[in-house]
């Protein structure tokens, strides 16, 4: 077991676990919108950062993604985490401004406007990947991608066209932290498959 320390917390975890992983098994909060259990991390929306302190030095790494190590000083809540956080709400409302999830959480860190440009004010989708993970990683399908790049990045199937790929499972409108993919789910499907019984005509 590795020991190191969250919040002045003495805690334990396994080798190969994560700051996130940890700070879950001991049911402290650290929130994120692009994480599940399911697929593997990506660091996406950097809500999950925590500060990484050693005596006057400190920096502030991703949780989900930055491994324990023994004896390492972390703070999940600190006022160099809150600033930063912060930052990322509002770079998140003006992403995807219509995201009610994304408005919530910025509220809770008193973050109610963004002085970034709004490109869309009807986007919900923070293009996390979360959708893409699950169809690649859990149901072998890879029905969908990101497409695209800079302002123009958007999750689509390949080449723009429905996609006879998708097996219409449902797991990426289940795994999707702001909703956003009911509105897409239509255009990503192509044709549904209909396999027809023994005696079908």
């Amino acid at each position: 077991m590795i020991k190191f320390t969250i919040n002045d917390q003495v805690v334990e975890a396994q080798p190969g676990w994560t700051v996130l992983e940890t700070a879950r098994h001991y049911g402290l909060h650290i929130p994120t919108l692009c994480y599940h259990e399911a697929v593997s991390p990506s660091g996406a929306c950097r809500l999950c950062v925590v500060e990484l302190r050693d005596g006057d030095w400190s920096k502030v790494v991703i949780s989900c993604m930055y491994p324990v190590a023994e004896g390492i000083n972390i703070y999940t809540d600190s006022p160099k985490v809150q600033n930063v956080r912060r930052w990322i709400l509002e770079m998140l409302l003006a992403q995807c401004p219509a995201a009610k999830e994304v408005r919530d959480l910025a509220a809770q860190y008193g973050v109610t406007k963004t002085r970034f440009k709004i490109n869309d004010p009807s986007e919900d989708c923070m293009l996390c990947g979360l959708c893409v993970r699950v169809c690649e990683e859990v149901v072998g399908a890879k029905a969908i991608s990101t497409v695209g790049r800079g302002a123009h990045k958007q999750v689509a199937p390949p080449y723009m066209q429905p996609t006879d790929d998708c097996v219409a499972c449902g797991s990426c409108l289940t795994i999707c932290p702001t909703g956003a993919m009911a509105r897409r789910f239509d255009m990503l499907r192509g044709k549904p498959k209909v396999i027809l019984g023994a005696g079908s005509k």
